[in-house]
């Protein structure tokens, strides 16, 4: 029976192995008895697994996580192969098939790789597999990483329509402040919009096995968001937290896309989250509101400031005044005439020689741009 919804699962590297640097099969056997439990409800499972590294570097002989490429690619080696056994073991004794599937940017960046991806993992969800997804850390450096399992998460969800992603934290969710250093802390139940209050409750709850924190995941829950998906960060200590969100319950932080959110196009969200930036744009208030409220292209008159070094057809983060990311969208020329075009109207870009590619196209064409929630 093919299932009516699909919930992808994240679970960061804390939450898998435990303080003895060992892997918590306990923790894998009761998130396979959710899997099937969630079977039986209409919902296929997802699962955005780390742990890869953390569970190699002890069998190499590491009393911590190295902190050289080559020591992190072989422990990643290592450490997939402990992982995935364990999942297809335990997930196999409760009568469901995994496989795995290791993603890097160059999997996504291009439109067609990207497609070709999305394609597999609907695939393997109709067919009733549960994929175990991660990054393919023996293989990738610093520039085509994706950073962190919580933007991994994000784009899986996309990728498969997920209707529910569900973070597996070490945290109960999101706080009001850091909760380990402020005892006056209040859990948020319920977000519906990601702005600079939000952002700031965020902190940092990095930990000693994992890569991520807090900030990653609110950045990875606004996309999703924008993509009209709910998502949960709540603590992988709960009692049977997926099945208790398939059935309605509220546990711990939810982010609720906005009502009024229109559908955004495919292609729209492989801009969101397919090749990381590589560049940034800041952008006046003017130019700020008349993205976000009015759809616009951004021209070159509306930016203030350039970062980084990038040619056309180069995705780029929009930030506004107050150094918030407001969107994401493909630039139409390098760096350098962005630069030189900072805060220039279109009637005097058309006499600068220098700049006639810009004459007449934006910075950023509104079609080649998504603007998060």
């Amino acid at each position: 029976m093919n299932a009516s919804k699909t919930m992808v699962v994240k679970i960061g590297s804390s939450t898998l192995v435990g303080r003895d640097r060992v892997l918590r099969r306990d923790f894998i056997a009761q998130l396979a008895s959710q899997a099937s439990e969630l079977r039986d409800l209409g919902w296929s499972l997802v699962v955005v697994s780390s742990g890869a590294i953390a569970c190699g570097a002890p069998h190499l002989g590491f009393s911590r996580r190295p902190a050289d490429m080559p020591s992190l690619q072989a422990c990643a080696s290592v450490g997939q192969c402990i992982l995935s056994a364990a999942y297809d073991e335990v997930f196999r004794a409760a009568g469901l098939n995994t496989s795995l599937v290791l993603l890097t940017r160059h999997d996504t960046a291009r439109r067609s790789s990207y497609l070709h991806a999305r394609d597999a993992l609907t695939r393997l969800v109709e067919l009733g597999v549960v994929p175990i997804v991660n990054e393919n850390d023996t293989t990738t450096v610093d520039e085509i990483k994706f950073g962190d399992n919580d933007t991994l998460a994000a784009l899986v969800s996309c990728l498969v329509s997920a209707d529910l992603c569900v973070t597996l934290s070490d945290i109960d969710g999101l706080y009001t402040a850091n909760p380990s250093l402020d005892p006056t802390a209040e859990l948020i139940p319920v977000v519906e919009k990601i702005d600079a209050r939000i952002i700031g409750s965020a902190g940092d709850s990095t930990t000693a096995v994992g890569t991520g924190g807090m900030i990653t995941k609110i950045r990875s829950s606004r996309i999703l968001m924008t993509a009209g998906i709910r998502s949960v960060i709540c603590s992988g200590a709960e009692e049977r937290p997926l099945v208790r969100l398939a059935r309605g319950e509220r546990v711990g932080t939810v982010f609720v896309p906005p009502a009024d959110r229109l559908e955004i196009a495919p292609r729209k969200l492989w801009i969101a989250l397919g090749d990381s930036a590589h560049g940034t744009v800041t952008v006046d208030q003017g130019a700020a509101d008349a993205l976000v409220s009015h759809g616009s292209s951004l021209l070159p008159v509306g930016i203030v400031a350039v970062e980084g070094t990038f040619s056309a057809g180069d995705t780029l983060d929009v930030r506004g005044p107050s150094g918030t990311v407001l969107a994401r969208g493909i630039a139409e020329a390098g760096s350098d005439a962005l630069e030189l075009a900072c805060g220039m109207r279109q009637e005097d870009i058309a006499c600068n020689r220098l700049l006639v590619e810009l004459a007449h196209k934006p910075a950023i064409h509104r079609d080649n741009m998504i603007v998060f929630a």
